[in-house]
């Protein structure tokens, strides 16, 4: 498994780029589509895919997912995570927060 903590988020965001690609190519689909498809431009997707683009936007990634059919796929990257006990105080609620006691 690949330690992804040792690459920079320029580097993080150029690799996803590379696999959008993939999966671009893999739904038969054009960067043209893609981009219609999102409400982009072509140049967008084609500097995204190509690592011209190091700050692409949260939302701008989704809307690249929707159109080429990967968005179920993000449960892979924040998969659910399973209920834990230490999730709730001694009165039965649960936590909302994390606060650390100042010292």
């Amino acid at each position: 498994m690949e330690d992804y903590a040792e690459y920079s988020s320029v580097e993080l965001v150029r690799m996803l780029g590379g696999r959008f690609k993939e999966c671009r190519l893999l739904a038969n689909m054009t960067q043209k589509e893609v981009a219609e498809m999102a409400g982009l431009s072509v140049l967008t997707v084609h500097r995204f895919e190509n690592g011209a683009v190091t700050n692409i936007s949260l939302s701008t990634f989704l809307l690249l997912l929707k159109a080429v059919g990967a968005i179920n796929d993000m449960k892979e990257v924040m998969p659910e995570q399973p209920e834990s006990p230490y999730m709730y105080r001694d009165n039965s609620r649960k936590i909302q927060r994390v606060r650390h006691k100042r010292s």
